[in-house]
């Protein structure tokens, strides 16, 4: 897999472009700021864009979503429990499980509540890679202070979902930069934390 990483905002939000194949189909991953420059990147490369991957509500996140969708036109995704809050257009509610196809290369929607209710990751399992919004980072957990965050649900969403990743996975998270999950079981500390609550 291919993965090219725009970072904007002054949260410093992480967008992704991900692919397969030179001038094949891509996903854009939570363009929050910058549509113009995730266009042209998808435009330059030839690259046609199968749809718009969110993994959260929050602006961050979505900020830059229905301008990129009407400029590349292109659908948008997030999980149906965000898409409460989300106030842009949906073509698509996912749901845990469903499976997005990248030329041949399969997304898994995993929904990891915690950050917000319908708090997303997608996962490659060919690639070993996990795109996590902000649930998960090398060092941290995505804050659950907010509106719809649930400390309970996070600590549900590490220890029955995320501890299942083998070390071998890199973590892509929605700010910073990635890790390996053989990293993020040394160094994040919030993780182990709740891997201990029972």
């Amino acid at each position: 897999m291919k993965i090219k990483r725009f970072v904007g905002g002054t949260l410093e939000s992480n967008c992704y472009i991900i692919r397969t194949t030179n001038g094949g189909s891509c996903f854009i991953i939570d363009p929050g700021y910058e549509p113009q420059r995730i266009a042209d990147f998808v435009k330059k490369e030839g690259l046609e864009p199968a749809g718009i991957l969110l993994t959260h509500h929050h602006h961050d996140h979505v900020g830059a979503a229905a301008r990129v969708s009407d400029m590349l036109e292109c659908p948008v995704m997030i999980h149906e429990t965000d898409a409460y809050y989300y106030k842009g257009r949906i073509d698509r509610q996912l749901r845990d499980g469903d499976e997005l196809n990248l030329d041949g290369e399969i997304l898994r929607v995993i929904h990891t509540p915690g950050h917000t209710a319908g708090s997303v990751c997608f996962l490659s399992e060919k690639s070993k890679v996990v795109f996590s919004g902000d649930t998960i980072f090398d060092t941290d957990l995505g804050r659950t202070d907010l509106e719809d965050g649930s400390p309970a649900e996070m600590i549900r969403s590490c220890r029955d979902v995320i501890n299942l990743w083998s070390n071998e996975y890199t973590v892509y998270p929605g700010h910073d930069t990635h890790a390996t999950m053989k990293q993020i079981r040394v160094y994040n500390q919030e993780f182990l934390a709740c891997l201990e609550v029972r």
